[in-house]
């Protein structure tokens, strides 16, 4: 008898137990969720276009967030012409772009109730370069290069350009049809936008163009003087010719850039601000700090700074584009 009753009693025991297992106990909910006040705090900048812009547009970035350690700069590649289409769909604040932007990006703009604000920020000499185990040729003509370039064409080899250079494969390399660099070269080149060869490798990254010329012999491609200017161990500038002579070749610098005597290949760099945008203290602190502290960095990485008239015109055009909000 008294093993039944030590066995209800912990039957009974059991049965408490397990109650209090399954029985709903109200805790406070613990949110994953930042706080509020942490999601406000960091500002966010968003930016996306050319590469050739990229190079000084990341060094600036770094300089400006370690002044303003409340904003982030969301900075994205993609190519001129992607994030002019960024900049319609209302995706982006600020546009790079190493041309001007088209009548007909800037109408699809304006439909979409966004308002540009132009800011010249830099020069750049588009470049051209070689492997540098080309010991062949040292400068080339606009016309030899639209031969090698042109639509339809029929160079194989360097000795299909010029009969004193040897039988050697050429292999191109370039930017895709979203740069800007792209647009610049065809237009400049072969007298018109984005006529090019279709027997050369594209990439939207100037580092591959870069690796790809170093890879081949007879490797050629084109980007902006700055990835050539931090790659001269890897790649040969050629110098370029507007005129008939090969010998009438200008290399590109500093100097021959801002003084226009490097042609046709010289050429300004921008960001295209939305309008709309620089009502947020962040965005404009940023325009503002591209086209002063900023400035420092455009010699740094390898372009060309501007002209003081042409500087003072972008602050000019930020002033007025501010003084409205």
């Amino acid at each position: 008898m008294s093993l039944n009753i030590k066995g209800w009693v912990c039957l009974a025991l059991l049965a408490v137990v397990s109650g209090c297992s399954v029985e709903s106990v109200d805790t406070p909910a613990v949110s994953t969720e930042p706080e509020k006040g942490a999601v406000e705090a960091q500002k966010r900048i968003q930016v996306d276009g050319s590469s050739t812009v990229a190079k000084v547009a990341a060094a600036v970035q770094e300089e400006f967030e370690s002044r303003f350690t409340d904003t982030k700069v969301a900075l994205k590649v993609t190519g001129t012409g992607t994030g002019f289409k960024e900049m319609i769909s209302g995706r982006i604040d600020i546009a790079n772009a190493s041309r001007p932007v088209k009548s007909g990006e800037r109408a699809d703009c304006e439909k979409n109730g966004v308002e540009l604000v132009e800011l010249k920020i830099a020069l750049d000499g588009l470049t051209v370069c070689v492997n540098k185990e080309n010991d062949w040729v040292d400068s080339i003509t606009v016309a030899q290069l639209n031969k090698i370039w042109e639509p339809g064409s029929t160079v194989k080899t360097w000795k299909d350009v010029d009969p004193a250079w040897p039988d050697v494969a050429i292999s191109l390399f370039g930017p895709g049809e979203e740069s800007g660099t792209f647009d610049y070269f065809t237009e400049v080149i072969n007298g018109k936008e984005d006529l090019i060869t279709e027997s050369y490798s594209a990439s939207a990254d100037d580092n591959v163009t870069v690796t790809g010329i170093s890879g081949e012999k007879g490797g050629m491609g084109f980007f902006g003087c700055a990835y050539y200017f931090s790659n001269q161990d890897k790649v040969k500038a050629l110098k370029v010719s507007s005129t008939e002579s090969a010998a009438d070749g200008v290399l590109p610098s500093a100097e021959t850039v801002q003084s226009g005597t490097y042609k046709p290949l010289s050429r300004p760099l921008y960001i295209y601000v939305k309008k709309s945008a620089l009502a947020r203290p962040e965005v404009q602190d940023f325009a503002r700090f591209f086209l002063n502290e900023g400035q420092a960095q455009v010699s740094k990485v390898g372009y060309v700074p501007l002209a003081d008239v042409d500087l003072k015109a972008s602050r000019e055009a930020l002033d007025a584009a501010t003084a409205a909000k």
